[in-house]
């Protein structure tokens, strides 16, 4: 069969990658480079070139067994990774870490703050009883209120934490499935003070991967040529592209966002349409710098993912990039999150734009009915909304596909 995929993220790559065993696989992207939120950059500092990722940085083996078979499969090497969280609240008025009792404690006034040592008795309570609580469509603001959990506790972890996971406003994550997030929080170890999955990012950079990844039908990757018009018939699919030229294919794979599948896709039908426009995107602006005034003040707070809000209905957030890729340099480089104040010009190296899964209970609804459109009119929906919004879950939407179409994996999992 003759088939397209829209979109060169991790969901459409590794569709590409499985398929052309057996298929005439054609990928069309809208950005000039490939790969999605697998974006590389080269930093020339200290006289040389550093590669920093600066959307898909690290991996457990855990919880992402599809992508560690993969990258073990293709020989892509990866180092260890440190994933401590931090906080720097009010202008430093609040600050801590969470990589010990120093880091914790950074600020010796904290040992006199009953809020804070409140806050600390409600992260355990909160390990001890989330799991036991939750109901079916609960929200987590109606978890927080069933186990009692206190305001300084919200405010100060767990919004900040989960806001930073999924790259959203802290406020919104209120709203958030509990047992979508709960589930979550137990297997990536976030509900426990031990068994905490060891993380690791990519030596070279994520560009590495999709390099290997791509080696054997890069000629069939569009970069720079969006799928401006999806239309199905009795044939199977037309694709017009942005320059107009329209190309007929057997099937197609939407591994775009689900609301850009919306925008192009001609006569969508109702439950596509039921399903899609209820998961919704966020968009958030990604600064890649050395700009140290967007870690805490205290030292001993520096982590790898530092929140640095100043109120909850906003998110900035700071990747310590050394920590995170164990960089080859001396220059402490960082990328941020939606920065709340100027970064100086002449320490920026790169910006960017990244679109992120909103996940509400209407979007955790619409999740379950996936399966009820996949295959149908010739059409597949491939991405990391199929779950969580992580790397694996778009592999494994590509995975599960692939499956469907009676195409076996070239790897073990």
């Amino acid at each position: 069969m003759r088939i397209a995929i829209i979109g060169s993220g991790i969901s459409g790559l590794a569709a590409a990658y499985i398929l052309t065993q057996k298929h005439d696989i054609t990928v069309y992207e809208k950005n000039d480079y490939i790969g999605g939120h697998s974006r590389t950059i080269e930093v020339e500092v200290e006289k040389k070139l550093v590669p920093i990722d600066t959307g898909f940085i690290v991996f457990n083996k855990k919880n992402y067994p599809y992508l560690t078979s993969l990258l073990d499969h293709l020989k892509v090497k990866y180092n260890k990774s440190n994933m401590s969280f931090g906080a720097s609240l009010k202008k430093g008025s609040i600050e801590y870490g969470t990589q010990n009792l120093n880091s914790i404690f950074a600020m010796k006034s904290n040992i006199f703050n009953i809020k804070f040592w409140l806050m600390l008795k409600d992260i355990f309570k909160f390990y001890r009883q989330a799991k036991i609580t939750i109901q079916k469509n609960m929200t987590v603001k109606e978890l927080l209120d069933k186990i009692n959990l206190g305001q300084y506790f919200r405010e100060y972890f767990l919004l900040p934490m989960a806001g930073s996971i999924w790259s959203c406003k802290p406020l919104q994550i209120l709203d958030f499935p509990a047992h979508s997030l709960i589930t979550f929080f137990d297997n990536h170890g976030l509900l426990s003070i031990s068994n905490q999955p060891q993380w690791y990012s990519i030596l070279g950079g994520s560009k590495e991967y999709v390099k290997k990844l791509t080696k054997s039908f890069v000629d069939k990757i569009h970069i720079s040529r969006a799928a401006s018009e999806v239309i199905r018939n009795k044939q199977g699919v037309t694709i017009i592209d942005e320059y107009g030229k329209s190309e007929q294919y057997d099937q197609v794979i939407f591994a775009c966002h689900s609301d850009q599948v919306l925008q192009i896709l001609s006569k969508p039908k109702a439950a596509e349409l039921e399903i899609l426009q209820n998961i919704k995107y966020q968009r958030s602006k990604v600064v890649l710098h050395k700009d140290d005034k967007f870690m805490p003040i205290r030292k001993s707070c520096w982590s790898s993912w530092v929140y640095l809000s100043e109120k909850p209905d906003n998110l900035t957030l700071t990747y310590w990039m050394n920590n995170l890729q164990k960089l080859n340099c001396k220059t402490q480089i960082f990328v941020t999150v939606n920065p709340n104040k100027q970064i100086k010009q002449g320490d920026i190296f790169n910006e960017y734009e990244f679109e992120h899964p909103l996940f509400d209970l209407n979007a955790i609804k619409a999740q379950e009915k996936l399966a009820t459109i996949q295959g149908k009119n010739n059409s597949w929906f491939a991405g990391a909304y199929n779950k969580y919004g992580f790397h694996e879950d778009g592999l494994l939407s590509a995975v599960n596909i692939a499956k469907k179409l009676e195409v076996d994996l070239p790897w073990q999992v």
